[in-house]
C-alpha cells in the first residue's frame, strides 16, 4: 500500500508539474513557490484518497504561497474537519482556509 501510494503522488506531482511547466503564475515570486504549491497540493490530495473518512473526489484543494485552500461538499462536519485535519498536519503549509460546504 505504502508504494502503490508513493507511486501515486509521483505520478500526480510528475503530471501536474509537466502540464504546468516551471513558469511563475498566479502572482507568485519565483517558480520555486510554484513547485512547492503544487507539491503540497498533490501531497493533501493523497492523503485525502488514503483516507476513510474524506471523500477525494467532493472536495478540491488549492494552494498559493503556502496556504491551501479547501472547497467543495462533505457529506458531516466530521469529513468537513478532517479533511482540514489533513491539510494542517501537511508539511510547508502555512494556513487553510476550510470552505468545504456540508451538504443537509
Amino acid at each position: 500500500m505504502k508504494y502503490a501510494r508513493a507511486i501515486a503522488l509521483a505520478a500526480l506531482t510528475g503530471i501536474t508539474l509537466f502540464s504546468a511547466g516551471c513558469a511563475v503564475v498566479r502572482g507568485q515570486e519565483t517558480a520555486g513557490s510554484y513547485v512547492d504549491d503544487t507539491a503540497i497540493t498533490a501531497s493533501i490530495k493523497a492523503k485525502f484518497i488514503d483516507d476513510k473518512i474524506v471523500s477525494a473526489s467532493s472536495i478540491s484543494v488549492e494552494t498559493l504561497n503556502g496556504t491551501v485552500q479547501l472547497s467543495g461538499f462533505a457529506k458531516n462536519a466530521a469529513e468537513k474537519n478532517q479533511a482540514e485535519r489533513i491539510a494542517r498536519n501537511n508539511r510547508n503549509v502555512r494556513a487553510v482556509r476550510n470552505d468545504i460546504v456540508i451538504r443537509p
